[in-house]
C-alpha cells in the first residue's frame, strides 16, 4: 500500500524539528556527543521528509550527503546546503565507544565551538525543508 506523502513527510518533518530542539537541549547541558549525533539524525530527516514529500518511497541511506545529492536532483536551493554533509562524521563514532579507536564519545566530543558548527549546519537544512514544505504539508 503506498503511504500518503504529505502524511509521511510530515511525521519525518516533525520528528527532525522535535530531534533538533533536543539536540539544543542536551548542547546546553555539555552533552555534546549526543547532540552532535542527533544534530545529523534532524538533518537526516529534515531531508527524508523533503524526499517523501517529492514522492521518494524508499531511502535506505542514512547518509546526509546522499540526500542532499538526492534533494538537488529535485530543486537546485539545496545546493546551497552541501556542507551538511559534514554532519554525516557524527553518525557512528558519536554513539560507539569503539567508533572512535579506543575513545569514549562522552569524553572525545568535548568542545561548543563543535557542536555550534554542527548546530549551524543542521539549522539550514532544517529551515530550506521547513521553507519548501511545511505550507504544504501541515
Amino acid at each position: 500500500m503506498k503511504k500518503d506523502k504529505k502524511t509521511e513527510a510530515r511525521n519525518w518533518f516533525i520528528q527532525a524539528r522535535t530531534e533538533f530542539e533536543d539536540a539544543l537541549d542536551l548542547e546546553k547541558r555539555g552533552r555534546f556527543y549526543l547532540s552532535l549525533f542527533l544534530y545529523q539524525q534532524a538533518t537526516e530527516k529534515a531531508l527524508k521528509a523533503f524526499l517523501f514529500y517529492k514522492g521518494e518511497e524508499e531511502l535506505f541511506t542514512h547518509s546526509v550527503k546522499d540526500l542532499t545529492d538526492i534533494a538537488i536532483a529535485y530543486d537546485k536551493d539545496f545546493e546551497n546546503i552541501k556542507s551538511a554533509k559534514d554532519l554525516d562524521r557524527y553518525y557512528i563514532p558519536t554513539r560507539y565507544p569503539n567508533g572512535l579507536a579506543g575513545n569514549v564519545p562522552a569524553e572525545f566530543f568535548d568542545k561548543p565551538e563543535e557542536c555550534e558548527s554542527a548546530q549551524k549546519l543542521a539549522k539550514a537544512a532544517i529551515e530550506l525543508v521547513e521553507k519548501k514544505i511545511w505550507k504544504a504539508i501541515s
